[in-house]
């Protein structure tokens, strides 16, 4: 048992921030944590592809003499890395035009609070 949760500590780790992200967008009250959890449940995602993607001993796939072209098993696959590169940036352009309507709704509604947002709005 012990062997089967160190051997996959960084799937358990990603379903730890996954929780933790998912927590804090749903029980949360204020928006800034509701975006913050937002943002540690869109990094367990990202950590949770990668490790998927990541290979023990594995090189590029760049072709190398000394490693059999017919051995796949050799080669890592760059394909899900890059994505998780561009979900990261994507994930900053969101988080900075979130927290840029937040500066908004605060400064028209003067409250970040969802309930009291909720209230001044219908009022």
């Amino acid at each position: 048992m012990l062997d089967f949760f160190f051997g996959h500590y960084a799937y358990w780790f990603s379903i730890i921030l996954f929780s933790i992200g998912m927590y804090g967008m749903l029980f949360k009250k204020t928006l800034i944590k509701k975006i913050i959890g937002l943002s540690i449940l869109q990094s367990s995602v990202i950590l949770f592809f990668v490790s998927v993607a990541s290979k023990v001993d594995a090189t590029v796939p760049v072709y190398d003499y000394n490693i059999p072209v017919e051995n796949v098993a050799n080669y890592m696959n760059p394909l899900p890395h890059t994505l998780m590169l561009t979900a990261i940036v994507v994930g900053v352009a969101t988080l900075g035009v979130a927290f840029t309507l937040l500066i908004a709704i605060y400064n028209r509604y003067q409250t970040l609070d969802e309930q009291e947002l909720i209230e001044r709005i219908h009022d």
